[in-house]
C-alpha cells in the first residue's frame, strides 16, 4: 500500500469514527400556516448557535424527556398517528409519538412565544415548560397537527437530528405571549412570509425541500388532510435518498 493510499485509509476511517460519535437526537418542527399567501412563521437563528448560525428556519428543537410524558386535551388523529410511528426509531412509538407532538408546540411558544392549543380545556400540561399554558386554561390539542416531513441530519455534521415536521394553521393559535420575544430569544426577525418569500431568504437546504414539498402538497389539497404522503429525506450507505411514508 502507498503513502498516499494509507492517508486516504486514515482519513476515511477518520471520518466514519467522527460520524459514530454524532448521535442521532429526536426534533419537532411546527410550520405555521396562514391560508393568506399561503404565509409561514420563520425566524432567524441567532449567530451564537453551532447549529446552523443566521439562517431563517420554522421554530423547533429538540425533544426533551419529559415531552412523552405530558397531558394531552386531544391526541392525534389515526392517520397521522400511523405516519408518525412509522419507521420509528423507539420501541415506544406511542411515548415517542407524543415527545414529537409536545416538543413542537412547546419549541413554538419558547422560540415565538406563540401558545397553539385549545383554550379553555379542562384537561391541562403539567411540569415546568407548561406554566404558560395552564396560566391561560389551553390544553394541548394535536388534532390540527398534520405530518409534512420527516429529515434526518447528514454525516459529518456537528449535532444530527432526526426532525419530524408538522403543520397547524394559524387558526390554532390560541394566544401569543409577548414577553418570549427579546435579546435573549432563539430566534430573531420572527415574521410571515409567504413560501415565495421564504425562497429568497438563507435558508439550510432542508428547509428549501421542506418549502417545496409543503407548497406542492397545499397546492394539491390546501386544507392538508391527515394521511397524506410524508416525504422522508436521509443518506443510507453515503447515498442521499427520498422516501414517502
Amino acid at each position: 500500500m502507498t503513502a498516499a493510499e494509507r492517508l486516504k485509509r486514515d482519513q476515511a476511517a477518520a471520518k466514519t469514527e467522527a460520524h459514530r460519535r454524532v448521535t442521532i437526537r429526536d426534533a419537532a418542527t411546527l410550520i405555521l400556516i396562514d391560508s393568506n399567501g399561503p404565509s409561514v412563521l420563520m425566524g432567524r437563528r441567532s449567530m451564537k448557535h453551532v447549529f446552523m448560525p443566521g439562517r431563517f428556519v420554522f421554530p423547533g428543537g429538540r425533544v426533551d424527556p419529559t415531552d412523552s410524558r405530558v397531558r394531552l386535551h386531544t391526541t392525534f388523529d389515526d392517520a397521522t398517528l400511523t405516519k408518525l410511528t412509522a419507521q420509528m426509531r423507539s420501541k415506544h412509538s406511542d411515548a415517542r409519538a407524543r415527545a414529537l407532538g409536545a416538543a413542537a408546540i412547546r419549541e413554538v411558544y419558547e422560540e415565538t412565544g406563540v401558545l397553539v392549543g385549545a383554550k379553555g380545556a379542562e384537561t391541562l400540561p403539567t411540569g415546568p415548560a407548561w406554566q404558560p399554558f395552564r396560566d391561560r386554561g389551553i390544553g394541548l390539542d394535536f388534532s390540527a397537527l398534520r405530518y409534512v416531513f420527516r429529515a434526518i441530519t447528514p454525516p459529518g455534521r456537528p449535532r444530527r437530528f432526526d426532525t419530524r415536521f408538522f403543520a397547524v394553521p394559524r387558526e390554532a393559535i390560541a394566544e401569543i405571549d409577548p414577553t418570549r420575544i427579546g435579546e435573549d430569544a432563539e430566534l430573531e426577525e420572527i415574521a410571515w412570509v409567504t413560501l415565495d418569500e421564504a425562497r429568497t431568504l438563507e435558508l439550510p437546504g432542508i428547509t428549501h425541500t421542506v418549502i417545496d414539498s409543503l407548497a406542492k402538497r397545499l397546492a394539491e389539497s390546501p386544507e392538508l388532510p391527515a394521511g397524506g404522503p410524508v416525504p422522508f429525506f436521509r443518506f443510507v450507505r453515503g447515498e442521499r435518498t427520498m422516501e414517502l411514508l
